[in-house]
């Protein structure tokens, strides 16, 4: 029978994994109008992201829309922290994890940016994040293995909606730039046996691009706290994995538009068989999500209410596991079409992982 693989057993032919943290990022860049259009779409409630669990089937995936707080985006990402590449080390070393991810979608109803009310969005985002981080050598609470990352984004974006305060005439970002930092200053993981225990706190810091009046903004000008929880099950017979990850993230407000986006419920959950394939082990599956704001949005600048909303879907997921003597590389691929959504943005997400242990 096929070998479960656990992604940080150098002892084990495993897949690598990373810790569960992603953001994105752009830098300055022009409104420019586009066309005339009176017909702007009648304002809607928006909706922020909160994870909720998906059922998974044969296929592995994650979908998130870019809207979901203020600016119709958020620091919490779904497809961050579901598959095997995702999960917290359990064995001690530094590991390096670059990924990139595009995101495609649109939204006709109106959505509160740092340029006022806008309808009619159309959103391309691509961003390359790079980052890594380092477990140390004795565990601690039971036998955990501490693990300390960081990432940091840089994003291309191109967005154009219709402006309500130009009278429904269209105007278009094209920025690029840093995003905000993501740091995880813990992280803990617990495998007692085929089974996986975790804990993780993801920070996201206000370090990105921001401008107040530009429609597209890279960073998000405020603090996210994001701890999460969750369970991942190695079959070291059958090679079948499984992992859910349960979050609540909480925002502070932004200071430059007096908008505090709610708190977000997120679960991201995957189900990958594992086959061996030439000198390393091919993994796939389905990776599935739920999100949903859980509080209102408030402040001054709140003008469309609580603006609560939801995201959900599913996708397919692709990987690569190939052991190099004690070293690890992990390969992943991922599209996420979203399926659900309210308030926010609705399109799909292409994910490009890898992580190297060494």
């Amino acid at each position: 029978m096929t070998q479960a693989l656990d992604p940080w057993n150098p002892a084990a032919h495993r897949p690598v994994c990373a810790n569960a943290a992603h953001l994105r990022g752009a830098r300055d860049g022009d409104d420019e109008p586009l066309r005339s259009r009176p017909d702007i779409a009648p304002p809607y409630r928006r909706r922020a992201l909160v994870l909720g669990l998906a059922t998974l089937a044969a296929l592995t995936g994650e979908s998130t829309s870019v809207v979901g707080g203020e600016g119709g985006t958020s620091h919490v990402i779904p497809g961050a922290n579901a598959t095997l590449a995702d999960l917290p080390p359990t064995t001690p070393g530094v590991f390096f994890k670059p990924m990139f991810l595009r995101y495609q979608g649109e939204a006709s109803a109106q959505i509160p940016t740092a340029a006022g009310i806008v309808a009619n969005v159309h959103a391309t985002v691509e961003t390359l994040i790079l980052g890594g981080g380092y477990t140390v050598q004795p565990t601690l609470l039971g036998g955990a293995r501490y693990s300390v990352a960081a990432f940091l984004p840089y994003s291309w974006m191109d967005i154009s909606a219709d402006s309500e305060a130009l009278g429904g005439i269209g105007v278009q970002s094209r920025v690029s730039g840093f995003g905000d930092l993501t740091v995880v200053p813990v992280m803990l993981a617990w495998k007692p046996s085929d089974w996986q225990y975790d804990f993780l706190l993801p920070i996201y810091a206000p370090t990105g691009s921001y401008e107040l009046g530009r429609l597209g903004n890279p960073g998000l000008n405020y603090w996210t706290f994001d701890p999460i929880v969750g369970a991942a099950y190695s079959g070291a017979k059958t090679g079948l994995n499984a992992a859910i990850h349960l979050g609540y993230a909480m925002n502070t407000e932004n200071p430059d538009t007096d908008y505090r986006s709610g708190d977000l419920l997120h679960v991201d959950a995957s189900v990958q068989q594992i086959f061996p394939l030439g000198s390393g082990y091919l993994n796939v599956g389905a990776e599935g999500w739920y999100f949903q704001q859980v509080t209102g949005d408030t402040g001054s600048g709140a003008r469309l209410g609580d603006f609560e909303g939801r995201t959900a879907g599913i996708g397919p997921v692709i990987g690569y596991i190939q052991p190099l003597g004690q070293q690890k590389l992990v390969l992943e691929l991922k599209w996420l079409p979203e399926l659900e959504t309210r308030n926010r943005l609705n399109g799909d997400y292409l994910w490009l992982k890898a992580v190297y242990k060494f």
